[in-house]
Protein backbone atom coordinates (compact mmCIF):
# COMPACT_ATOMS: atom_id res chain seq x y z
CA UNK A 1 0.00 0.00 0.00
CA UNK A 2 1.43 3.43 -0.97
CA UNK A 3 2.18 6.13 1.91
CA UNK A 4 -1.09 8.44 1.79
CA UNK A 5 -0.43 11.93 2.51
CA UNK A 6 -2.50 14.89 3.14
CA UNK A 7 -1.06 18.31 2.63
CA UNK A 8 -2.90 21.45 4.00
CA UNK A 9 -2.53 25.02 2.51
CA UNK A 10 -5.34 27.65 1.83
CA UNK A 11 -3.66 28.51 -1.23
CA UNK A 12 -4.73 26.70 -4.03
CA UNK A 13 -1.74 26.99 -6.20
CA UNK A 14 0.45 25.55 -3.81
CA UNK A 15 -1.90 23.08 -2.84
CA UNK A 16 -2.32 22.21 -6.87
CA UNK A 17 1.80 22.07 -7.14
CA UNK A 18 2.37 20.17 -3.74
CA UNK A 19 -0.14 17.88 -5.03
CA UNK A 20 1.35 17.01 -7.99
CA UNK A 21 4.80 16.97 -6.82
CA UNK A 22 3.87 14.29 -4.02
CA UNK A 23 1.86 12.11 -6.41
CA UNK A 24 4.51 12.37 -9.28
CA UNK A 25 7.19 10.94 -6.14
CA UNK A 26 4.91 7.92 -6.24
CA UNK A 27 2.10 8.92 -3.15
CA UNK A 28 -1.52 8.85 -2.10
CA UNK A 29 -2.28 12.71 -1.69
CA UNK A 30 -5.15 13.77 -0.37
CA UNK A 31 -5.27 17.95 0.04
CA UNK A 32 -7.52 20.18 2.06
CA UNK A 33 -7.53 23.92 2.51
CA UNK A 34 -9.25 24.28 5.81
CA UNK A 35 -7.72 23.82 8.71
CA UNK A 36 -10.54 22.41 10.53
CA UNK A 37 -11.43 20.00 8.16
CA UNK A 38 -8.10 18.82 7.98
CA UNK A 39 -8.17 18.12 11.85
CA UNK A 40 -11.43 16.52 11.62
CA UNK A 41 -9.63 13.84 8.81
CA UNK A 42 -6.08 13.68 10.72
CA UNK A 43 -8.39 12.24 13.59
CA UNK A 44 -10.41 9.92 11.49
CA UNK A 45 -7.99 8.53 9.15
CA UNK A 46 -4.00 7.29 9.26
CA UNK A 47 -1.61 9.33 7.14
CA UNK A 48 1.61 8.31 6.13
CA UNK A 49 2.77 12.32 6.55
CA UNK A 50 1.41 15.69 6.77
CA UNK A 51 2.36 18.54 4.62
CA UNK A 52 0.96 21.74 6.39
CA UNK A 53 0.61 25.76 5.75
CA UNK A 54 0.73 27.50 9.01
CA UNK A 55 -1.67 30.56 7.62
CA UNK A 56 -4.80 28.79 7.03
CA UNK A 57 -8.13 30.95 6.37
CA UNK A 58 -10.18 29.24 9.49
CA UNK A 59 -7.23 28.10 11.71
CA UNK A 60 -3.71 28.53 12.61
CA UNK A 61 -1.75 26.02 11.40
CA UNK A 62 0.31 25.94 14.60
CA UNK A 63 -3.44 25.45 16.35
CA UNK A 64 -3.70 22.53 14.10
CA UNK A 65 -0.53 21.08 15.00
CA UNK A 66 -0.38 21.69 18.80
CA UNK A 67 -4.31 19.93 18.83
CA UNK A 68 -2.87 17.14 16.77
CA UNK A 69 0.18 16.28 18.91
CA UNK A 70 -1.86 16.74 22.32
CA UNK A 71 -4.35 13.79 21.11
CA UNK A 72 -1.37 11.30 20.77
CA UNK A 73 -1.23 11.24 16.99
CA UNK A 74 2.45 10.97 16.07
CA UNK A 75 1.85 11.07 12.45
CA UNK A 76 5.13 12.80 10.82
CA UNK A 77 4.76 16.46 9.51
CA UNK A 78 6.55 18.71 7.86
CA UNK A 79 5.64 22.39 8.11
CA UNK A 80 5.91 23.96 4.70
CA UNK A 81 5.75 28.26 5.27
CA UNK A 82 6.29 31.55 3.68
CA UNK A 83 7.24 32.33 7.45
CA UNK A 84 10.63 32.72 7.22
CA UNK A 85 11.51 33.53 11.09
CA UNK A 86 14.07 31.60 13.13
CA UNK A 87 11.32 31.46 15.65
CA UNK A 88 8.43 30.49 13.77
CA UNK A 89 10.82 27.51 12.92
CA UNK A 90 11.45 26.91 16.27
CA UNK A 91 7.93 26.98 17.76
CA UNK A 92 6.92 24.66 14.95
CA UNK A 93 9.43 21.89 15.73
CA UNK A 94 8.87 22.36 19.50
CA UNK A 95 5.40 21.89 18.90
CA UNK A 96 5.93 18.50 17.14
CA UNK A 97 6.77 19.50 13.44
CA UNK A 98 9.54 17.09 11.87
CA UNK A 99 10.64 19.49 9.64
CA UNK A 100 9.79 23.18 8.66
CA UNK A 101 10.14 24.18 4.94
CA UNK A 102 10.18 28.07 4.13
CA UNK A 103 8.41 29.14 0.68
CA UNK A 104 9.79 29.29 -1.95
CA UNK A 105 11.28 25.54 -1.86
CA UNK A 106 12.57 23.30 -4.35
CA UNK A 107 10.25 20.11 -5.34
CA UNK A 108 12.98 17.87 -5.13
CA UNK A 109 14.28 18.62 -1.79
CA UNK A 110 10.90 18.31 -0.52
CA UNK A 111 10.56 14.83 -2.03
CA UNK A 112 13.87 13.83 -0.74
CA UNK A 113 12.76 15.38 3.07
CA UNK A 114 9.91 13.37 2.94
CA UNK A 115 10.41 10.09 1.69
CA UNK A 116 13.61 10.55 4.25
CA UNK A 117 11.14 11.32 7.24
CA UNK A 118 8.99 8.28 6.08
CA UNK A 119 11.93 5.73 6.06
CA UNK A 120 13.04 7.27 9.53
CA UNK A 121 9.66 6.85 11.39
CA UNK A 122 8.81 3.70 9.51
CA UNK A 123 12.03 2.12 10.59
CA UNK A 124 15.23 1.37 8.53
CA UNK A 125 13.86 -1.25 6.32
CA UNK A 126 11.01 1.03 5.31
CA UNK A 127 8.87 -1.39 6.95
CA UNK A 128 5.85 -0.04 9.25
CA UNK A 129 4.96 -1.81 12.83
CA UNK A 130 1.40 -0.54 12.58
CA UNK A 131 0.68 -2.39 9.12
CA UNK A 132 0.64 -5.68 8.82
CA UNK A 133 0.83 -7.45 5.50
CA UNK A 134 -0.08 -10.94 3.74
CA UNK A 135 -0.36 -11.34 0.48
CA UNK A 136 -3.02 -9.12 -0.61
CA UNK A 137 -4.18 -8.41 2.59
CA UNK A 138 -2.98 -5.48 4.74
CA UNK A 139 -4.64 -4.68 8.74
CA UNK A 140 -3.32 -1.60 10.24
CA UNK A 141 -3.26 -2.25 14.30
CA UNK A 142 -3.81 1.18 15.36
CA UNK A 143 -6.97 2.24 13.62
CA UNK A 144 -8.07 -2.04 13.45
CA UNK A 145 -8.66 -1.72 9.47
CA UNK A 146 -8.46 -4.52 7.37
CA UNK A 147 -7.57 -4.22 3.61
CA UNK A 148 -8.08 -6.32 0.26
CA UNK A 149 -6.38 -5.00 -2.66
CA UNK A 150 -6.28 -1.40 -0.76
CA UNK A 151 -9.59 -1.48 -0.42
CA UNK A 152 -10.98 -1.33 3.04
CA UNK A 153 -13.12 -4.45 4.17
CA UNK A 154 -15.70 -3.36 7.52
CA UNK A 155 -15.24 -6.43 9.85
CA UNK A 156 -17.22 -6.44 12.96
CA UNK A 157 -15.64 -6.69 16.60
CA UNK A 158 -15.22 -10.53 16.72
CA UNK A 159 -14.13 -10.95 12.81
CA UNK A 160 -11.61 -8.29 13.64
CA UNK A 161 -10.12 -10.22 16.84
CA UNK A 162 -9.91 -13.57 14.61
CA UNK A 163 -8.65 -11.45 11.04
CA UNK A 164 -5.68 -9.68 13.75
CA UNK A 165 -4.30 -12.88 14.98
CA UNK A 166 -4.46 -14.37 11.75
CA UNK A 167 -1.73 -11.46 10.85
CA UNK A 168 0.16 -11.62 13.87
CA UNK A 169 0.39 -15.62 13.13
CA UNK A 170 0.94 -15.92 8.99
CA UNK A 171 1.46 -19.46 7.94
CA UNK A 172 0.29 -20.69 11.78
CA UNK A 173 -2.46 -23.88 11.54
CA UNK A 174 -4.86 -23.37 14.40
CA UNK A 175 -7.17 -25.64 15.64
CA UNK A 176 -11.26 -24.74 16.23
CA UNK A 177 -11.18 -25.04 19.95
CA UNK A 178 -7.52 -22.94 19.94
CA UNK A 179 -9.02 -20.29 17.66
CA UNK A 180 -12.61 -20.21 20.54
CA UNK A 181 -9.85 -20.23 23.30
CA UNK A 182 -8.07 -17.06 21.91
CA UNK A 183 -11.07 -14.96 19.93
Amino acid sequence: MKDKVLVVDDDETVLNMLYKIMKSNGFLVETESSGIVALEKIHAETYSLILLDINLQDMDGFQLLQSVRQAGITTPVIIISGRKEDYDTLYGLDLGADDYITKPFNPIILAAKAKALLRRSQGSLGTNPTLLSAGPFEYNTVTMRFYKNGEEIILSSKENAIIRLFMDNVNRVFSKDALYEMV
